[in-house]
């Protein structure tokens, strides 16, 4: 006897309901819906922020330590270099151990004192060129010109003379015309006996040994001996003049300034007709002078006294 296999209908959609309407035999699928969790996992932004935050802190305290062991010249332990940026003795020895990688700061096998790496001042130094000096200078030059009425001039040392690489002009009538770059002899202008009370005993006199002391006017200084007393008081007061030794017409006072080194890079001064610049006005200008040389000495790098 055979047997049958029953074939399955397919099932009738389901009835609606009394009351209800009738819809299309099969609902399309409602999209499911994303719900906004709270979540306990940081934030990719906030993750940032954090570590910028702490690079920016390892940054500050990197450059604390930096200047606090560049002020003592004699070198600085950990304890006391610790004490003064406000850091745990752990904290500073691994960022001071870093910079001694690095060069920017060297610790002493014996004494284990911290003193600045010679990176550093080579960096300085480069950076610390001419053309940044004329850059750094100028609106030094310009203000002590208003302050004064007077053109004023920074040089440096050029061979045995004296080169200015920057002036600006005072606002009164019959300002002088010296262009930049200009060379002058040193021994008889007032920037440049500044230069040479800067040189070291043996370089001054190798200079007077090969140097022809030449007359520029009836007041240039031209021995040897007096020109070496000029020179004492400059080391001593910090200020040289020229009283129409190079112009006969032109009066000039000149103090140095100084670089990151605290070593003497120029002189700084200003100049003006005998009329108007009178011994009285050329001392009575001398302060104002000097504080102008504290703020180029301090735009180089020169530490504060």
């Amino acid at each position: 006897m055979t047997t049958r296999s029953k074939i399955k209908t397919p099932e009738k959609p389901a009835t609606a309901a009394k009351g209800q309407t009738k819809g299309p035999a099969k609902e399309a699928a409602k999209p499911a819906i994303a719900r906004l969790v709270e979540t306990s996992l940081p934030d990719i932004d906030d993750d940032a922020e954090d570590r910028q935050r702490v690079g920016v802190q390892s940054l500050g305290r990197a450059f604390a330590i930096l200047e606090a062991v560049a002020r003592h010249r004699e070198g600085i332990g950990l304890a006391e270099l610790s004490k003064l940026v406000g850091l745990h003795n752990s904290t500073t020895f691994h960022l001071a151990k870093t910079m001694v990688s690095l060069g920017y700061i060297r610790q002493e096998k014996e004494s284990k004192r911290y003193r600045i790496g010679r990176p550093l001042f080579a960096l300085a130094a480069s950076a610390l060129d001419e053309i940044e000096m004329v850059n750094v200078g100028t609106p030094v030059l310009e203000e002590l010109s208003r302050e004064t009425g007077e053109s004023s001039h920074f040089a440096v040392r050029m061979g045995d003379a004296v080169v200015v690489i920057a002036r600006t002009s005072g606002p009164g009538a019959f300002q002088l015309t010296d262009r930049v770059g200009v060379v002058r002899p040193a021994h008889c202008t007032a920037l440049g006996k500044v230069i040479l009370a800067a040189l070291r005993p043996d370089q001054l006199e190798r200079f007077l040994e090969r140097v022809d002391l030449k007359p520029s006017t009836d007041k240039s200084v031209t021995d040897i001996p007096t020109l070496l007393r000029e020179i004492a008081e400059i080391r001593r007061s910090g200020v040289a003049f020229d009283d129409g030794e190079f112009n006969a017409e032109v009066r000039c006072v000149a103090v140095p300034v100084k670089d990151f080194t605290g070593q003497i890079v120029g002189a700084l001064g200003i100049s003006g007709p005998i009329w108007r610049l009178s011994q009285q006005a050329v001392q009575s200008r001398v302060g104002i002078v000097q504080a102008a040389a504290r703020r180029l000495s301090a735009a180089f790098g020169a530490p504060t006294a």
